[in-house]
């Protein structure tokens, strides 16, 4: 279908006249009348009502009038898409969860405009579905998120272990801890909470981003397991504190990219996340101040001295 039949449909339903549409569309009333008359042949239905005062749109035109926006804004977001900005050579879409735009992706972003400055990027936040579904429709170039489903055509690549400590809004707050929200980080983290905590209530305040978890916390109290890279400053500002013998959890970061992609930005992109990645688990081993392990038979947080994040496996 022509765009510029469902643009003139839009114009024409706002203007509610014929004459109108075409002074907006900087084209004459026959245009109009022609571009319309197009339309309905080729739907099959009527889509305006012509009266002596002008036209309003039939029952089949407004329920094709959300379509015609949908057609519209697709072709406007195309353009924006495909189209370079000048002295760029490429393009990359990255999608990451939001939790690793805390810091991490940001680093990332920086790092490219040094190293890859003729590669324009998109940058976007998504969960694990939609973005593994934009990768596999070739919409997305990298995805960094926690739970990779298996894609054909798909390599998927660790970065680096996220460390999940459980952080209090007061030091001295009992547990179990009614005020705690539980952030969904994945089935793993879900399981490995139940194994150490297993006599905890159920959660009364579920969050699916960490993000949502400190807005909470910083606003009613309570705690959370959250990444340590979200709460350093936190911390340091007296606002959260880490919870004295809570187990640690590790949550795996990776990376997925097309297999059959060659090109050099590509290339430099990945590069510059396995670089920093490296970074980021150094800096979480120095930063993490014990580590907490638990008796599978009987789960129970005991708290040691160590330079190690991992805990739970």
């Amino acid at each position: 279908m022509d765009v510029e039949l469902a643009r003139t449909l839009l114009v024409a339903a706002a203007a509610g006249n014929f004459v109108t549409a075409a002074e907006r569309l900087h084209v004459t009333q026959s245009t109009v009348s022609a571009r319309i008359r197009n339309l309905e042949t080729l739907l099959g239905v009527k889509l305006f009502n012509r009266h002596r005062g002008g036209v309003e749109l039939t029952a089949a035109g407004r329920r094709f009038l959300r379509h015609a926006k949908t057609l519209v804004q697709t072709l406007e977001q195309a353009r924006q898409d495909v189209a370079l900005p000048e002295g760029f050579a490429g393009s990359l879409t990255l999608s990451g969860r939001i939790a690793l735009w805390d810091g991490f992706l940001p680093a990332w972003s920086a790092w490219m405009r040094r190293n890859s400055p003729h590669t324009s990027l998109r940058l976007e936040i998504g969960f694990e579905e939609e973005i593994m579904q934009g990768l596999a429709q070739g919409a997305l170039d990298i995805g960094v998120l926690y739970t990779p489903g298996r894609r054909p055509g798909l390599a998927h690549e660790p970065l680096f272990d996220e460390t999940l400590v459980l952080v209090s809004t007061d030091p001295a707050r009992p547990w179990p801890d009614p005020g705690y929200c539980h952030v969904d980080w994945g089935p793993d983290f879900h399981a490995r909470f139940s194994a150490a905590f297993p006599d905890a209530p159920a959660p009364a305040l579920h969050a699916n981003i960490g993000w949502l978890a400190v807005q909470t916390l910083q606003a009613n109290g309570g705690s959370a397991y959250l990444p340590l890279r979200m709460v350093r400053q936190l911390e340091t500002g007296g606002q959260l504190h880490r919870v004295p013998a809570a187990p640690v959890f590790t949550q795996p970061v990776y990376m997925v990219y097309p297999l059959d992609r060659d090109d050099d930005a590509l290339a430099t992109a990945l590069e510059g996340l396995r670089l920093l990645a490296r970074k980021e688990q150094r800096s979480a081993r120095l930063d993490a101040p014990f580590t907490a392990t638990y008796d599978e038979a009987s789960p129970r947080a005991v708290s040691s001295p160590s330079s190690d994040s991992s805990t739970i496996d």
